[in-house]
């Protein structure tokens, strides 16, 4: 599905499908007895969260170098220069997941967002007059080949993302909704190559953001606790929170680090504003 293909998607959904709340109710239920199981596993654009990488790259004891070289590719999202991360498909007739087998998911316990929470999903029209994004769900289409739909199994909205465990993909993806959302994008700024190339990394690629962390001048410069840096050099959640500012104070220009007032002393000496 190419950027255009997306967009129409998108407005369909706004105009078209019925808007779910957490409390509204579906029938669904997926299991190795259905007819179509795993058919909904191929030929299908499954764009991967920073959190999605990092959990998937894990599992499999893989670098994030690695993983999204052989299991990845990159688009930008519309004029925005926004880098977007897309499971690639194997190359066969049916354009299948590389994750899933005759038995299902390989992967199944860190499966990416959007197939943790399939067959619902998650819109947003733009903000309102108050500034506010009023996001909703809706249930895909019914007239996939899917047998699902056609179980007895009942469930809250709310109670499928528990069943699912979608609750930490979700807090980790509010924190990157709130950088791609940004009032910055939103006053109609794109990010440059360079800016791009550091979204990119700090965002997708964790192994090549502590490395540009540990082996550039970065703890000469930024007043950062010891025991911060260390936790950062070894846990990729605390890391991967540590990238969304980072992304906050070097893209968007907010106060979120603090230089050292060494570093600050000799930039106003080289000024000659001493």
């Amino acid at each position: 599905m190419d950027i255009d293909a997306l967009d129409k998607w998108k407005e369909t959904i706004l105009k078209d499908y019925p808007k779910l709340s957490l409390d509204d109710r579906i029938r669904f239920a997926c299991h190795k007895g259905l007819e179509c199981f795993n058919q909904c596993c191929a030929d299908v654009n499954i764009f991967l969260t920073p959190y999605d990488i990092l959990r998937m790259k894990r599992r499999l004891h893989m670098t994030s170098d690695e993983f999204l070289s052989r299991y990845t590719y990159a688009i930008t999202l519309d004029n925005k220069g926004l880098p977007a991360v897309v499971l690639k498909m194997e190359e066969d007739e049916r354009k299948t997941c590389p994750f899933v087998s005759a038995d299902g998911c390989t992967i199944y316990d860190d499966r990416p967002w959007s197939c943790r929470m399939y067959p619902i999903g998650i819109a947003s029209p733009d903000k309102n007059a108050r500034g506010n994004r009023e996001e909703f769900y809706f249930v895909v289409d019914q007239e996939l080949p899917c047998h699902g739909f056609r179980e007895e199994k009942e469930w809250t909205i709310r109670e499928w993302k528990e069943n699912q465990g979608a609750d930490i993909y979700d807090s980790k993806g509010e924190i990157y909704k709130e950088v791609t959302l940004h009032e910055f994008f939103l006053r109609g700024n794109a990010l440059t190559p360079e800016k791009r190339k550091m979204f990119y990394m700090a965002c997708y690629n964790l192994d090549k953001f502590r490395r540009f962390l540990f082996e550039s001048s970065f703890s000469r410069i930024f007043d950062i606790d010891k025991e911060t840096m260390d936790r950062l050099g070894t846990d990729d959640d605390d890391l991967l929170d540590f990238a969304f500012r980072w992304i906050r104070f070097s893209i968007f220009g907010e106060g979120v680090l603090k230089v050292k007032e060494r570093v600050l002393e000799e930039k106003r000496t080289e000024l000659g504003l001493q």
